[in-house]
């Protein structure tokens, strides 16, 4: 579970920092109350949509849950590689 977890989200370097982001990344789920299954479909539905517009390097696309003081949002960083045409 914990390695779904660090594909998903940024790995930070070093134990502390890694503890410390697990930390953050469990405070926030339990806000938002999303399993794992349910994070992972989102992001392949988001790269889906994505992909419809532009081609993307899937392999290092980042999806972030970032709690904030008025809630949680979704933050994701997606290499372009490329415009394609546009969907109708």
């Amino acid at each position: 579970m914990l390695e779904l977890f660090n594909k998903l989200f940024a790995k930070p370097t070093g134990s502390k920092e890694a503890a410390k982001a697990r930390l953050q990344f469990l405070l926030v789920h339990d806000q938002v109350d999303l399993t794992p299954a349910q994070i992972e479909s989102m992001k392949t539905e988001i790269m889906e949509v994505i992909s419809r517009y532009v081609e993307v390097d899937k392999s290092c696309a980042d999806f972030r849950l970032k709690k904030e003081a008025g809630g949680v949002s979704l933050v994701s960083n997606i290499p372009v590689t490329r415009v394609t045409a546009r969907a109708v």
